[in-house]
């Protein structure tokens, strides 16, 4: 019986088992911390506008032009595809409609590194096109269609493109 209570009996907690435990947790603690602002620093700031007070000086003529695009009631159709992107352009009747020059500029909701513009030209079907392939994922156009120096358009669609090249419903 005196062998097992030996084998049994906690043994004694040393100032080295607690130095152990000290140097263990904060450890973690400063490992994990490290980790966390290598990925602060190398990953995406998260910045949207440079100066966030001129962004809110100019807020209110923005909303207003925005207003007064929307008003003039073109819509456009958005149709990535696995050779670029197709936009049909109409008016406030359903037809149709011209623009000297469409422009999609594409961006990912986080990062920067496959942003890009597409110059879209209209062809004999009255779609307006650009080449080049949409990579799988989240994306985010800003179609902005003139017309004699007007903006007839400009709106900001947020969509997801399949690995296949689709769009997803």
């Amino acid at each position: 019986m005196q062998m097992i209570r030996a084998i049994f009996q906690p043994k004694e907690f040393t100032g080295k088992h607690m130095l152990f435990t000290m140097v263990a947790f904060f450890g973690v603690i400063i490992t994990v911390n490290l980790v966390m602002a290598r990925f602060a620093v190398t990953t995406w700031s998260g910045l949207v506008v440079p100066n966030t007070y001129v962004a809110s000086q100019e807020f209110n003529a923005k909303a207003a032009e925005a207003r007064a695009i929307a008003a003039l009631g073109y819509q456009v159709k958005l149709t990535p595809n696995a050779e670029g992107l197709a936009i049909d352009f109409v008016d406030a009747a359903g037809k149709p409609a011209l623009a000297d020059s469409m422009i999609a500029e594409l961006r990912r909701p986080v990062g920067e590194d496959q942003d890009r513009e597409m110059v879209l030209v209209r062809d004999s079907d009255g779609i307006y096109r650009a080449g080049g392939e949409l990579a799988e994922g989240e994306w985010i156009a800003t179609v902005i269609a003139t017309r004699d120096g007007q903006t007839l358009y400009k709106r900001g669609r947020r969509f997801h493109v399949r690995a296949d090249g689709s769009l997803r419903p």
